[in-house]
């Protein structure tokens, strides 16, 4: 990234010939990314806790976690969206997909703003957590709570709850959750995995079938358990993009 960011100034910096600078108000311009981990048999969401400075809108509430836009650094959206997830979590390429854009001239006291928001799916293990310098905390909190009381800064409630809604809508026909699990993982393991996104149970033996049909999982030898039968351990063909699959999940007892 280093290496782009003097072409990002220069691209900023210099006008082409006949062109003149822009003299209008420009938004405020940020990315939010909502984080989606499963941890203790449940799906969670990461937030940051604002500054509880009285200078700082929101004081004290806690949000998605974000910023704004940085041109010397940020080569388009997407790049933003990397930079805030690594910055806060230290992971560097999982799943990530953008969700939409919401802009107006009263979500941000500070004045007319627009942020680009992205959904994040990463495995719990192993993680290291980051509040960041303009954070007053920073935690996992169970989207099921928050969806009962929305209680976020700004309008990142509502981001939230479309974020919510767009991955159990998409988990009903793609391996979308495959992307939550460490690898290797297993079969009773990805399983749990749809249920907990999803919210209800799904037939045992459909979901098998489902999966090794849909051609996106690849073998890589028995994984420890207690089992005096080890289980089979998966990992992903390809983590560019999930698999879609011709029909949603049906509940458990038929698929």
């Amino acid at each position: 990234m280093a290496t782009k960011t003097p072409h990002l100034k220069k691209a900023r910096s210099t006008l082409a010939p006949g062109l003149k600078a822009l003299d209008f108000q420009r938004p405020y311009t940020t990315v939010d990314v909502v984080i989606f981990t499963v941890l203790d048999d449940g799906l969670e969401v990461l937030l940051v806790q604002r500054p509880s400075d009285t200078t700082e809108p929101c004081p004290g509430q806690w949000a998605l976690p974000g910023g704004f836009v940085n041109v010397d650094l940020d080569e388009d959206l997407l790049a933003c969206a990397r930079r805030k997830l690594l910055e806060k979590t230290a992971v560097n390429s999982p799943y990530l997909e953008q969700l939409g854009s919401w802009g107006s001239a009263t979500r941000d006291p500070r004045g007319w703003s627009a942020t680009h928001a992205y959904f994040a799916l990463i495995p719990a293990q192993d993680m290291t957590l980051t509040k960041g310098a303009n954070a007053a905390d920073v935690a996992w909190f169970k989207v099921d709570d928050l969806m009962l009381r929305p209680r976020l800064a700004f309008d990142h409630s509502e981001i939230l709850q479309a974020a919510v809604e767009r991955l159990r809508s998409k988990v009903e026909y793609t391996s979308l959750p495959a992307f939550l699990l460490a690898e290797p993982f297993t079969l009773p393991q990805l399983q749990r995995t749809y249920e907990v996104v999803l919210g209800r149970a799904v037939d045992k033996s459909g979901f098998r079938t489902r999966m090794m049909a849909a051609d996106f999982l690849e073998e890589v030898g028995f994984v420890e358990s207690a089992s005096n039968r080890p289980p089979m351990g998966y990992r992903l063909k390809d983590r560019s993009a999930p698999v879609f699959f011709p029909r949603t999940f049906s509940p458990r007892g038929g698929d």
